[in-house]
């Protein structure tokens, strides 16, 4: 089965495109990468997140407008897509679209709100789709995030000693495969999330992020904010959990500013970048990780790379593609995944990575140009994951 993947995720920026084609053999899921491609949100579109994402103010026409903007965004990558990566042949898309809220309280998820009708992006490219992934889990009582957790184990279950994967958005999340131990998943804490709103804040939005963290190089962590970041209770809660921009956002950064004053804006993203390497470092550590293998924006970031590596002597960071999945493509590949499951009749989800009553079939199809046929179910549903050397 010929699948097109579409993911944005915390930094909102664009939306990342993947295709690959999937089959089951056995135990094992073979997945066959055909490329990706990354379309950024038009700017309107994209300064309309921002202003819409908590702790802001907002109106149903808003969220009305971003349903639509981010549907048509997502249609319009998948058409090219079709196009460009899979020679106009595929058989779904599966879209995770734009979280605009995910709903916490107490560790518990109430609710999440995932934003792009999927309408647009059947009409627009005649394919069923895949959409809605993440409120299934919650459903079940699960945090909804990280979704990847099952790709994850799929592809780090062969692999020797206690390998992680750790992704580096917005959020940074991590999967733990430990032998003899259920798989687990949670979010660590912000990646980029905080970092680029101060960049965005100091410099009166001339730039939106620190690129290859040069001003974090040229700044000095400041052990006073960071003792107050790190003070947050979210870091002491125990997995699985999940957390978004609803919690760390420009608000909570003044907030700790005001607790410990630090003048210099490179000092304050110097400490910032720290933070995110203090809290996968204790993730990991925690959890006995000898091996990471590390995906997402933040690994163009070769200072927050440097400062994870410090954290973790004797600890090996290696990108994804090592593994065969492009990091830039890897959370669009893993929403393939996923959408290829349900439509085998296969559980995306693992109880132990998300915290759900079980595992559970994940999404809602819109049918695409022709009536909606679906596979026999799958008769067992796999074990690990098999990256094939593209081919013709």
């Amino acid at each position: 089965m010929r699948v097109i993947g579409l993911m944005s995720g915390t930094s909102h920026d664009a939306v990342d495109a993947a295709a690959a084609d999937l089959a089951l053999d056995g135990d094992t899921l073979v997945l066959r990468p055909l490329g990706q491609f990354a379309v950024p949100y038009p700017e309107p579109l994209r300064d309309l997140i921002a202003a819409t994402l908590p702790p802001a103010a907002t109106t149903t026409r808003a969220i009305c407008a971003l349903d639509t903007g981010i549907g048509q965004a997502f249609a319009g990558a998948a058409v090219r897509a079709l196009r460009e990566l899979c020679d106009g042949r595929a058989d779904l898309v599966v879209s995770h679209g734009q979280t605009l809220h995910h709903w916490v309280e107490d560790g518990t998820v109430r609710g999440t709100l995932q934003l792009g009708e999927a309408a647009w992006i059947a009409e627009a490219s005649g394919l069923p789709v895949v959409s809605g992934l993440r409120s299934r889990d919650v459903a079940a009582g699960g945090q909804g995030a990280p979704l990847v957790g099952l790709t994850d184990t799929l592809l780090l279950r062969a692999l020797p000693g206690t390998p992680a994967a750790l992704n580096l958005g917005g959020i940074a999340n991590i999967t733990v495969v430990a032998p003899g131990a259920d798989p687990l998943a949670f979010d660590t804490g912000p990646a980029n999330a905080l970092l680029d709103a101060a960049v965005r804040h100091f410099t009166g939005g001339a730039a939106a992020y620190d690129e290859d963290g040069r001003r974090a190089a040229a700044g000095r962590t400041s052990a006073g904010l960071l003792r107050v970041l790190l003070d947050d209770p979210y870091y002491r809660r125990p997995a699985p959990k999940s957390t978004g921009k609803e919690h760390f956002h420009l608000p909570y950064l003044r907030r700790a500013l005001a607790a410990a004053p630090t003048p210099r804006a490179d000092d304050v993203l110097a400490t910032l970048t720290r933070l995110t390497a203090v809290t996968v470092a204790d993730a990991c550590r925690a959890h006995g990780v000898t091996s990471l293998h590390v995906s997402g924006g933040g690994t163009r970031n070769p200072v927050l790379l440097r400062l994870i590596a410090g954290e973790l002597p004797g600890v090996p960071l290696r990108p994804s593609d090592a593994l065969g999945l492009p990091s830039a493509a890897k959370e669009a590949l893993a929403f393939a995944v996923l959408g290829y499951l349900t439509v085998n009749g296969l559980p995306g989800t693992l109880p132990s990575a998300t915290g759900a009553r079980h595992a559970t079939l994940l999404g809602s199809i819109t049918p695409g140009r022709l009536p909606l046929r679906l596979p026999e179910p799958a008769a067992r549903a796999p074990r690990l994951l098999r990256i094939a050397h593209p081919g013709p």
